[in-house]
């Protein structure tokens, strides 16, 4: 396979954490050390590079992926920076499947906070390499040891510490680096920003590091020969060939290398830089990519092969008001011109390329192409969204989706004059296709404009855009809980369309099977699957698309109240047709006719959201908190020790925790906080449905 010379040379890498852990000032301090920026700015101040957008310069925190690449020890670093923001979760998931490796940011004050877990959690899916670092050790209460175990029992049992601090707080002096055995001071005098190194480490710090060490060995040992050979051996193990075996397992997930600083005081930060270029992976280091071919979905193998047809994943989509859609794309295989034409495999349609473009947060450099293992952003597609694979025309394949997590809270929305409405709707329409969790709908029963999102926040977010960047200023309806629809039974049911309409005749009958659907398929992300267990003697092959593109339009609106449904099996099972008067419409109208009767008699259900929430209080309140928690439908998942607190993790229904944040406050005495993120939809008990359903009638 002909390797380009320098793809070795790239790093595709994220930045994921809790929300003010610290990664947007970390990544600022990369690009300042890597000479990039010449001036560093703080999330304090309003004035970081990578917090490009109004809202996160007045909020502090980061609510769009930020991508820019820069260059450090001769490596070509594109690096994403998340949010942390339960609310804004699509953006890391988007960006976590694009990525090679990427970087962990957890506070040295309280470890593995909650959206951490989730992040972590979906850097597992995607298999990604990462390293951890221990940031805010120059913080009263900073316990390095502490972050470690959290890392330790509630991530992965392969962090292991590469690097151990000198002091903590405001004793925190620099780091033992346990790869080179050397102990590196930062200067006070300079904060940071300069450093130097002595190969004598502090005396009482040197049993810490051997036993630190011993314990990195041992644990590379289990898969590493050369290690293991030398370890039992009692050999010495040079710094490359320990470097080349932290790397491998790094590759392999089978090691999370922890390191530590202060990024805020600029510290820590150039051997954190050293470590994304020693051990992360380049695109050609790590497994390839697994695509199918659209002709027989077979599975095939995508190398970062430069002379490959093209193939890449477009992952994010900015509409800019200067440029307009920028569609940000990660290539797998091949190289791309401006000019060329690429193949949208996800809906079959012609594109052509109009300007490619390397993306520094929300500057662009045009560029003439891109080659595998790149990430950049296209102009010229107009109808390419969040997910699609695009190809060269010899090139029949289709790389894997980005599953979102649905909206969990509505508002209704309208625009407060006639004249209005067709910017808001405009405004809308871009925002949704900018956001996969961001969805508008009709509501069929009040005929209202519902806007769906993941939280309070990213809806107040939606709103002040409106306002800010589309000159908008809607009427907006108080928050509400956005239910789904399923079903709790196996029903068959058969739609006719058959009469005559303007002397022309209309045959066709559809016979449907709806049935819930497995657990493992929905959570895999699945909503509904349609199933053709046709013969084409009986519906002929033409009609089939028709049937399953009219099967799941028909689902959008439930039953009971309107709301999607979803958990379903829809199995076309059997009809009939005439050789003259069938068509496409008319297995349409029947397949709608099917659906509706089915799901009248398949004993429907609403689902509700359902939040994961994690409350940090100290011990004399947990009793109020766990009581609390069961009078609004909660179920205690854990109780543990968070250093001097205890925290408490429970499963509440969306609809009981509006207001929470008072209420906590209330029982602790304003001394716990809590966080909380969406962990599944469940259906909801009876008495709960039947007076919601009352409610919706007016009685």
């Amino acid at each position: 396979m002909p390797i380009r010379r320098d793809i070795l040379r790239v790093r595709n890498i994220g930045i994921i954490a809790h929300i003010d852990a610290g990664k947007t000032t970390t990544t600022e301090r990369m690009l300042y050390y890597a000479g990039f920026l010449h001036r560093m700015g703080e999330v304090h101040d309003g004035n970081t590079f990578m917090d490009w957008m109004e809202q996160e310069k007045e909020r502090g925190i980061t609510i769009t992926s930020a991508v820019t690449k820069f260059e450090w020890q001769d490596r070509q670093i594109n690096i994403i920076d998340t949010p942390g923001h339960v609310d804004f979760t699509a953006e890391v998931q988007r960006s976590l499947r694009v990525l090679d490796g990427a970087v962990g940011v957890f506070d040295a004050v309280k470890g593995v906070e909650p959206q951490s877990e989730t992040v972590w959690h979906q850097a597992d899916r995607f298999g990604i390499s990462r390293l951890a670092f221990i940031n805010k050790m120059d913080r009263v209460a900073a316990d390095f040891n502490f972050a470690v175990e959290t890392i330790r029992s509630k991530l992965t049992n392969n962090a292991m510490p590469i690097q151990i601090p000198i002091g903590s707080a405001n004793c925190f002096e620099g780091i033992v680096d346990l790869v080179s055995m050397k102990a590196y001071y930062f200067k006070q005098e300079t904060q940071g920003f300069d450093f130097y190194s002595t190969e004598e480490m502090p005396e009482d710090l040197r049993n810490e590091a051997l036993e630190n060490r011993d314990a990195l060995l041992e644990h590379l040992s289990e898969f590493d020969d050369i290690i293991i050979e030398k370890y039992l051996e009692g050999d010495e193990i040079t710094e490359d060939e320990l470097k080349n075996a932290i790397k491998k397992a790094v590759i392999s997930n089978k090691l999370i290398p922890v390191l530590c600083g202060s990024s805020l005081k600029n510290t820590g930060i150039q051997l954190l830089l050293n470590a994304v270029v020693d051990y992360l992976p380049s695109p050609l280091e790590v497994k390839p990519i697994i695509a199918r071919l659209k002709s027989d979905q077979s599975e095939v193998k995508v190398f970062p092969d430069d002379d490959a047809p093209f193939s890449a994943l477009a992952f994010k989509v900015r509409i800019d008001k200067y440029v307009g859609k920028m569609i940000y794309i990660r290539v797998y295989s091949g190289t791309i011109k401006k000019g060329d034409v690429v193949i949208d495999q996800t809906n079959g349609k012609r594109q052509r390329i109009l300007r490619i473009m390397h993306v520094f947060s929300n500057k662009t450099t045009d560029i003439e192409q891109i080659s595998s293992g790149e990430i950049a952003a296209i102009i010229g597609p107009k109808e390419v969204y969040t997910g699609d694979t695009l190809t060269s025309a010899n090139n029949d394949l289709l790389l894997s989706k980005i599953y979102f997590p649905d909206g969990v809270i509505s508002r209704a929305i309208e625009a407060k004059s006639k004249p209005d409405q067709e910017a808001l709707e405009s405004a809308l329409q871009k925002m949704e296709e900018e956001d996969p969790t961001f969805r508008i709908m009709k509501d069929k029963e009040t005929g209202q404009t519902l806007m769906t999102g993941m939280g309070e926040l990213h809806l107040d977010i939606i709103i002040d855009r409106l306002n800010r960047e589309y000159n908008v200023v809607p009427n907006v309806g108080n928050p509400q809980v956005s239910y789904k629809e399923t079903i709790t039974k196996e029903v068959m049911a058969t739609g006719e369309f058959i009469r005559e309409i303007n002397g022309k005749g209309q045959y066709a009958v559809v016979n449907i099977k709806l049935s819930p659907m497995n657990a493992d398929q929905y959570y895999a992300g699945e909503k509904v699957l349609f199933v053709n267990n046709c013969n084409s003697s009986v519906i002929p092959k033409e009609y089939w698309g028709a049937i399953e593109e009219s099967a799941i339009a028909a689902v959008v609106d439930g039953y009971l109240m309107s709301a999607p449904v979803e958990k379903i099996v829809i199995e076309l099972v059997g009809g009939a047709y005439h050789e003259i008067d069938s068509n496409e419409t008319a297995f349409k109208i029947a397949t709608s006719i099917a659906i509706r009767q089915a799901l009248g008699e398949a004993e429907p259900v609403l689902m509700e959201p359902v939040m994961k929430v994690s409350v940090i209080t100290p011990e004399e309140f947990v009793g109020d908190v766990i009581s609390d928690a069961n009078s609004k439908r909660g179920r205690i998942d854990s109780i543990s020790d968070r250093k001097n607190n205890k925290e408490v993790v429970a499963d509440i229904p969306m609809s009981e925790l509006f207001g929470y944040a008072n209420r906590i406050r209330s029982v602790s005495q304003g001394r716990a906080y809590y966080t909380m993120e969406f962990h599944r939809y469940e259906n909801v008990p009876s008495t709960i449905q039947s007076n919601l359903m009352k409610k919706l009638r007016g009685y």
